[in-house]
């Protein structure tokens, strides 16, 4: 059932991946303009980044897998819907309409279906899961926009539509889970979050904005070098090798980074982005964009382990679809300031971003050892203190 699992988590990215071609094709049939068709990419990740909380707690009384295959269905048929609109030369408005609801359930989806992953793995196999899980997902964002830009050579509306089916995935193959029904405690949905919550949240949104600067800006980067717009390939390519072959290290190892490797490989990512705003020369930032890709699971995957214990096990779909919602948010931050101030300055902020997070994941994980070395005197002393003072609670 895993294999199910894993080949519907590559699949489900696939028009997050083409949309931003996808949209663009469609976009300059229609309008003339392929600008217009970011401004579709941005509608539909708003609209996740607003849908993510409130769509994530609708599905709290559900079947998981139910209730992720009628979130899925709702955005096949959403970007089925933006095809045929575009088909018929629709309104702007109304293909607005269609990409906002796509969007709506994308991270409550992705919330859903990373929560599944629970029910079908041992917890010491999960780290490797999760690795393999990264490799196809970078797979699928590699090959997605080729597919796409060819389909959408032919015919625009038929890239929009190729990429509604190979989304739809995990409609048919994430398999059945009967025990995937958790019953919400009202008292558990309205506590509060522990803090450290928001702090892996935030370390994810700082790695989205790093990837995002390498992935958005990557025709300002050749156009910086005196290449060619067409050479943007280059720097996508190498952020996706070396997260290709992060991928496939995570999943030997089997297990997360230690603290001090964590801080080390969010140092490293620090470095890698300084390097690509200095812009040296052109190999040494491919190099920066390819240990970027490097990492990249590495980190994911103990974002994700720390957030499937810290979270409750009725709110984890919830913590999931932030997490996803976290990335997006990166990714729309980066794009505004490479919008409004350019490349360099897009650079820097991901880099700003990346140095709090690895300062603050330092402060984060000293605090959890200092707890850890208080309480365990209290768990030794528990048991003497037990036999020393207190009757036994068993019958003589």
């Amino acid at each position: 059932m895993l294999w199910r699992w894993l080949i519907g988590y590559g699949t489900f990215g696939v028009p997050q991946a083409g949309a931003p071609i996808a949209f663009s094709l469609l976009a300059l049939s229609l309008t003339g303009s392929a600008e217009v068709g970011a401004g579709l990419v941005f509608v539909m990740t708003l609209a996740q980044i607003l849908g993510a909380v409130p769509v994530s707690r609708l599905g709290s009384r559900y079947n998981a897998v139910t209730y992720l295959r009628i979130l899925v269905a709702i955005r096949t048929v959403a970007l089925a819907g933006v095809a045929v609109l575009g088909a018929s030369g629709a309104s702007f408005a109304a293909l607005l309409a269609a990409v906002a609801a796509a969007g709506l359930v994308n991270g409550a989806a992705y919330g859903f279906q990373r929560s599944l992953l629970n029910h079908l793995v041992e917890p010491r196999l999960l780290s490797r899961a999760l690795g393999v899980a990264a490799t196809l997902n970078e797979v699928a964002f590699a090959v997605s926009p080729v597919i796409v830009s060819l389909l959408g050579a032919v015919s625009p509306v038929g890239a929009v539509a190729a990429m509604a089916v190979l989304g739809a995935g995990p409609l048919v193959l994430i398999p059945s889970i009967p025990a995937a029904h958790t019953r919400t405690d009202p008292h558990v949905r309205k506590a509060h979050f522990p803090k450290e919550i928001y702090h892996w949240l935030f370390c994810a949104a700082a790695l989205g904005a790093v990837v995002s600067a390498v992935e958005v800006g990557a025709v300002a980067l050749a156009i910086s070098f005196n290449l060619g717009p067409a050479w943007a390939f280059a720097f996508a390519l190498a952020l996706c090798v070396g997260s290709v072959a992060g991928g496939l290290w995570v999943s030997i190892r089997n297990h997360p980074p230690q603290p001090r490797s964590l801080c080390a490989f969010l140092g490293i990512l620090t470095l890698a982005c300084a390097v690509i705003a200095l812009a040296p020369n052109i190999v040494l930032t491919l190099i920066a964009a390819a240990f970027i890709g490097f990492f990249l699971p590495a980190l994911n995957t103990s974002f994700s382990l720390d957030l499937d214990h810290l979270s409750p096990s009725q709110r984890r779909a919830e913590v999931f679809a932030l997490l996803r919602t976290a990335n997006a948010v990166g990714l729309v931050a980066i794009s505004g300031v490479l919008a409004l101030a350019g490349l360099a300055a897009a650079f820097v902020s991901a880099l700003v971003l990346a140095a709090i997070a690895c300062i603050g994941t330092l402060a984060v994980l000293r605090g959890r050892r200092r707890r850890q070395l208080a309480e365990r005197p209290a768990r030794l002393e528990a048991p003497s203190e037990g036999t020393a003072g207190q009757p036994s609670s068993t019958p003589g």
